[in-house]
């Protein structure tokens, strides 16, 4: 997945190298010799691979709609998981997390970081920002308009 290259407000050096994601994330379970229980008391791998889920199904509903997946990364430490960008401009910030309130809190504030620091003189502010979790059965907009979106709510 390709690095974006927002403009920034700020003079932080943007991470330009791609990152690598499975086609399927079980090719890495496969790979690891893991399985469901090994992945509950390994929250951390259980994490990368969920991540590399949601970027294959995040990809699928970006071609349907003529975008593209990108990732963010600067020197400073700031990430966003992927970059929702369409042909017309418009791109969403998401940041991809387990569940629990501890973190969706840190990729919504992630997600407010990156979006005070773009210059809104040069493009325009993101049409949204998501925090896609693994859990909860219901889609809902935070109070700061992040939304936080379970994996299984997504569709076209």
């Amino acid at each position: 997945m390709p690095a974006w290259n927002p403009n920034l407000r700020s003079k932080a050096a943007i991470r330009t190298s791609d990152t690598r994601y499975f086609v399927d994330p079980s090719i890495a379970a496969a790979s690891l010799g893991i399985g469901p229980k090994d992945l509950m008391v390994d929250l951390k791998t259980f994490g990368f691979i969920f991540e590399n889920l949601c970027v294959r199904d995040l990809r699928v509903y970006a071609e349907s709609l003529g975008g593209d997946v990108y990732h963010y990364r600067d020197n400073l430490g700031l990430e966003c998981d992927t970059v929702i960008h369409l042909r017309n401009g418009q791109y969403g910030l998401i940041e991809i997390k387990l569940g629990g309130d501890k973190l969706i809190e840190e990729g919504a504030t992630n997600l407010l970081k990156l979006r005070d620091k773009i210059d809104t003189d040069k493009m325009s502010s993101p049409a949204f920002m998501m925090v896609l979790t693994a859990t909860g059965n219901i889609a809902y907009q935070r109070k700061d308009n992040v939304y936080v979106v379970p994996v299984t709510c997504l569709k076209n």
